[in-house]
């Protein structure tokens, strides 16, 4: 009589069990990170915040996250806008910022008669009359305009923005040698201010539009001699970055 082995039986859990542990193990320490990711430490997202605070790159932007006591009791200066530097290299600035310290230097210089300064989607716009620049039907910078355009060469040193430089002229017709038309005057005008920025205080050329539009953008009706005199005047547009300076024109 033939005697049949009945199969081993196996001891312990079946080999299917262990695989289906490592992985209910493995969702376990997944979902174990996550958790873990998702608690932010306010004690250090509070160090992170406050070393950001205390770049001087970041300076001249307001700060996402506001100090316990204001920048006067920490005893910080407020900087001169001009000085080199202030702005940080490649970095956009606020631009509604820098029309009020633009402002600032104007009303402390005492030049708000002769040169004003606005906000438009441009950018901030500087409009300087040509008695301030310009000798009547010349193109030459008066030595009386350059302490101002000095300033505004330190300031565009600090900052990354494109600079569009107008001409503009009056109604009244010109013709000589040098300038056949107000075109060429108002052209003129234009290049010379972007020329004096450009070689004494190193700027880029690419970073300028000059543009003459002679008489055909009066800002008054060219009816009596103090309209005309505001209509003569050069246009400084520092432009803001999110602007196409190509849709000026």
């Amino acid at each position: 009589m033939l005697n049949r082995r009945r199969p081993k039986e196996e001891k312990g859990a079946p080999k299917w069990m262990v695989t289906f542990s490592d992985l209910m193990t493995l969702i376990l320490v997944f979902f174990i990170l996550l958790f873990s990711m998702s608690v932010v430490d306010a004690e250090k997202f509070r160090a992170i915040a406050d070393s950001f605070q205390q770049r001087q790159v970041l300076d001249f932007l307001p700060s996402a996250i506001e100090f316990e006591t204001p920048r006067e009791e920490r005893g910080e200066q407020r900087k001169d806008p001009f000085d080199e530097g202030k702005f940080g290299e490649e970095q956009d600035v606020n631009m509604d910022e820098l029309l009020e310290e633009v402002q600032e230097f104007l009303e402390t210089n005492e030049l708000t008669e002769l040169i004003s300064a606005t906000r438009d989607d441009r950018g901030v716009v500087l409009v300087l009359q040509e008695r301030t620049l310009f000798a009547t039907a010349e193109a030459d910078v008066l030595a009386d305009a350059k302490p101002f355009l000095d300033k505004v060469g330190t300031l565009l040193v600090a900052i990354p923005n494109m600079v569009k430089v107008e001409g503009h002229t009056d109604s009244r017709p010109i013709s000589t040698f040098r300038y056949p038309s107000n075109w060429e005057l108002s052209g003129a005008r234009a290049s010379s201010v972007i020329r004096y920025l450009v070689d004494n205080h190193n700027l880029e050329p690419n970073r300028f539009i000059a543009t003459g539009y002679g008489d055909t953008r009066p800002v008054m009706p060219n009816t009596t001699v103090e309209n005309l005199q505001t209509n003569r005047r050069v246009v400084i547009v520092i432009s803001d970055p999110a602007y196409d300076v190509e849709d000026t024109f």
